[in-house]
This record gives structure tokens, C-alpha cells and sequence, in this order.
């Protein structure tokens, strides 16, 4: 079992920047990705960013270019620096855990994060 813990979540206004960040607990495997994703009201969880144990990231091209997805393995931590963000970021942000593996994949409960404009 693996429990993903999330924190940061608010109110920004448009433009601003804001971070979030989740760490993992339990039976952590080497080999992992961890990961945000979101889901707006009446829209399907999508992809935020990615990032592998070895520091691979995978960004939505939506976020490219505002958004830094980094970890911290020794704390088995991910965190996502959000800037020049806009009210269609407007969501609940959900961590992921991913070992492919093991078959494993793990959701934290999600924190809302939103955008005034």
C-alpha cells in the first residue's frame, strides 16, 4: 500500500503562482512515477505533469512552459510549481503514484486549487 498525502492547495489570482506538493508513504518501489492530475467540474481527470524517479518529466501542453513538476526522492515527494496561472486551472488536483512494475498505481484524496480572475 502506498498513501499520498496532499498540501498547498487555494485561491490565487490570475497570473499568480502557487505550489502544491504531495508525498508518498508505505511500500515505496524504486522505479516509480509520481505525478499530478486535475478534473474540473464536468470535465474528465487529465494529465498535469510527470515525473519519474530518474527525473524524467511529462508536462500537458496546456502547463508547458508555466508549470515545473520536481521530486524529491530521498522524501519520496513531488512538488508542482504552478506561475502565470489562469482560471481554467481551476480544479481538484490529484497526486499519482505509478509503479508500472508491480502494477501499482495509487491516488491521493485531491485538493482543490482556484483561479480568480
Amino acid at each position: 500500500q502506498v498513501q499520498l498525502v496532499e498540501s498547498g492547495g487555494g485561491l490565487v489570482q490570475a497570473g499568480g503562482s502557487h505550489s502544491i506538493s504531495c508525498t508518498a508513504s508505505g511500500s515505496i518501489f524504486r522505479f516509480n512515477v509520481m505525478g499530478w492530475y486535475r478534473q474540473a467540474p464536468g470535465q474528465e481527470r487529465e494529465l498535469v505533469a510527470t515525473v519519474a524517479d530518474g527525473r524524467v518529466t511529462n508536462y500537458a501542453d496546456s502547463v508547458k512552459g508555466r508549470f515545473t513538476i520536481s521530486r524529491d526522492n530521498g522524501q519520496n515527494t513531488v512538488y508542482l510549481q504552478m506561475n502565470s496561472l489562469k482560471p481554467e486551472d481551476t480544479a481538484v488536483y490529484y497526486c499519482n503514484y505509478k509503479q508500472y512494475r508491480n502494477h501499482l498505481d495509487y491516488w491521493g484524496q485531491g485538493i482543490q486549487v482556484t483561479v480568480s480572475s
